[in-house]
């Protein structure tokens, strides 16, 4: 709903009429499409203070500390729900009635077989790539093998592509891992939860089962469902670009993955680990703290504060009980949780920390929890990205429904001008 316009004074002197468009949560919006028409366009980098998009999908506060999905509190579902249901939630946007969640749930479980030969594909990467590098190229290559349903503009092939995507990223991801260790793949087990079949596609073995223990089980699905959707992110950002221009599903997901990879984004739990290891003692901490205190000095502690939580990240609170419950179940005597745990108390309770709001984030805990778990830290960053494809399939599905315009930002220019070219007799 417009309820009110914003006037502008042009170079020449002319008004332009600028429409604020309402949201329903947070800020509301200037529409500055019409600028176009006067020869004028906004300059933005990064994009920090443009909407790209309507989205009824997820909303953050981060003054506030607040996320919801769908208008449900992140913590109550993470406390609360299961991860496939908060799939259903993003992908539907309702809580399902018991019947509509054991269809969603028996169509998820029938297809997380993939194509045979895309175990053969594996073998084209080196054993020490990173399970990353692996991940986006063997999802992008489903689409090579499941080419029946890639017409983007049919509502059901692209119903069919969200649960091949949502259904197939587990086995997927366990295989990266299986196969950077060097070990034989293990298939999916439809009997066991989303979960708990991960944890088994990663741990068992031909010779020994994998059984695996509820917390642990519980703790990875509340690690999925915290991280299965954060609004306008650089990842989903990038999928809903690739999206603009009609790409099959299987492309723009792995174009997603791609953004996640990077350190500033989905990196971070990974970043912490190692800050960790180079830490390495509690003895080491003291030193450590002082260095991140200084200003002057480039050592940043990772894992602390968030660039879009200003307050307490929501989902840092449930990984905090989470970190806690798996490691008084598994009773591990590990020097770098020592350091974690001590690095958490400092942070908890010394002043400087308090007063510029640098808590533990959801990537400090959920890479002490993974590793505790023995997921070693280049997968930390594979499983972020099987928690968010939902999310990306979500904003995916959605801007098809919402009359998608293909992506083309507007620059600011600031090369040469028009020049002649002058040959030098470079012979060709």
């Amino acid at each position: 709903m417009i309820h009110k316009k914003v006037k502008l004074i042009a170079q020449d002197g002319s008004t332009i009429e600028l429409k604020v468009l309402n949201s329903t949560l947070g800020k509301d919006v200037i529409d500055i499409r019409n600028l176009s028409s006067h020869k004028l366009f906004t300059f933005d980098p990064g994009f920090t203070s443009t909407a790209s998009c309507e989205s009824k999908i997820t909303f953050i506060d981060g003054e506030k500390g607040i996320l919801l999905y769908r208008g449900f509190p992140v913590d109550q579902l993470a406390n609360h729900s299961n991860y496939l249901e908060v799939c259903y939630i993003l992908l539907y946007g309702e809580i399902p009635t018991k019947k509509q969640f054991k269809e969603f749930k028996k169509t998820v479980i029938r297809h997380t077989m993939i194509h045979e030969q895309i175990t053969r594909l594996f073998n084209g990467f080196r054993r020490d790539s990173h399970p990353m590098a692996v991940l986006c190229g063997v999802v992008g290559a489903l689409a090579a093998f499941y080419h029946d349903s890639l017409d983007v503009n049919i509502e059901r092939h692209r119903e069919i592509a969200a649960f091949r995507l949502l259904s197939k990223m587990p086995t997927v991801a366990a295989m990266c891992y299986k196969y950077s260790i060097g070990q034989p793949f293990v298939y999916p087990r439809n009997d066991l939860s989303y979960s708990g079949n991960f944890l088994h596609m990663m741990f068992s073995t031909p010779c020994e089962i994998y059984v695996s223990n509820p917390i642990l089980e519980r703790a990875m699905d509340k690690i999925l469902i915290l991280h299965a959707d954060h609004e306008q992110n650089a990842s989903t950002s990038t999928v809903r670009t690739a999206g603009s221009s009609g790409a099959n599903p299987f492309a723009c997901i792995s174009a997603g993955i791609a953004s996640l990879w990077g350190p500033a984004h989905g990196g971070a739990n990974e970043a912490c680990l190692r800050m960790l290891e180079e830490i390495n003692t509690v003895d080491h901490i003291p030193k450590f703290i002082q260095r991140a205190k200084d200003k002057n000095d480039s050592f940043r502690l990772m894992g602390f504060g968030h660039r879009v939580y200003k307050n307490y990240d929501p989902r840092a609170i449930v990984m905090r009980n989470v970190c806690h419950e798996v490691l008084n179940e598994l009773g591990i005597q590990d020097k770098l949780l020592e350091v974690a745990l001590q690095l958490e108390n400092i942070a908890l309770n010394d002043k400087y920390f308090i007063d510029r709001k640098l808590y533990p984030n959801v990537d400090f805990y959920s890479g002490i929890i993974l590793k505790a778990m023995g997921i070693p830290s280049s997968m930390f960053t594979v499983i972020f990205a099987m928690a968010r494809t939902v999310g990306w399939i979500a904003h995916w599905t959605e801007m098809h429904k919402n009359n998608m315009k293909i992506a083309r930002p507007r620059q600011l220019y600031t090369g040469y001008t028009k020049r002649k070219f002058i040959h030098n007799n470079i012979k060709l």
